[in-house]
């Protein structure tokens, strides 16, 4: 009977109109409410199942666009329109990793002629990406404007810059349209 009357809520000016329990029992009776593991090793071994289902729930978002389990930064209708809008162009941005090799590579031989040839490259390489990412970048946030008028836009447009920076097959989320196709 006394487990019944220690259920219900009572007024706090009310009298109690019960026996105090004892600390133990008090203590037992918190622990069974929370249902969490008596010992260590088993709540830390939940927590570990925990993250790993959520990690890999988020690497299959990833991998094939489910918004509801993207991560902040990639979440929403503006961020998705962004990806689509990079994805579907060919950026020369996407190109620096492989050609910074190359060029690397060549600017190690020693003979004059290449590394002269090497760094022409480089200022090539750097100026192209500039003039394209500028490019991008009125494009882009003239379509935002156009298509999310009342919607919040901030940070967008640097995060479809960085995107432009990685290669296309390595993206995450996955690109979900091909190049050539509008968004």
């Amino acid at each position: 009977m006394t487990a019944d009357l220690s259920k219900q809520p009572r007024d706090p000016e009310a009298p109690k109109g019960r026996p105090t329990p004892k600390r133990s029992e008090a203590q037992t009776q918190r622990r069974r409410a929370q249902s969490t593991p008596l010992d260590r090793k088993e709540a830390m071994r939940r927590q570990r199942e925990a993250r790993r289902t959520d990690l890999a729930k988020q690497r299959e978002a990833l991998a094939g666009g489910d918004e509801r389990y993207l991560p902040p930064r990639d979440k929403g209708p503006v961020r998705r329109f962004v990806r689509d809008f990079v994805d579907s162009r060919f950026c020369i941005a996407e190109f620096f990793l492989p050609l910074a090799v190359v060029i690397l590579v060549l600017s190690m031989i020693r003979i004059p002629q290449l590394q002269n040839i090497a760094m022409l490259l480089w200022l090539g390489v750097i100026v192209m990406i500039v003039i394209d990412s500028i490019g991008i970048w009125f494009r882009l946030k003239k379509q935002l404007n156009e298509r999310f008028p009342d919607e919040p836009k901030r940070g967008a447009v640097a995060y479809g810059l960085m995107r432009t920076l990685q290669i296309r097959r390595l993206r995450l989320p996955k690109p979900q349209v091909k190049r050539g196709e509008r968004p």
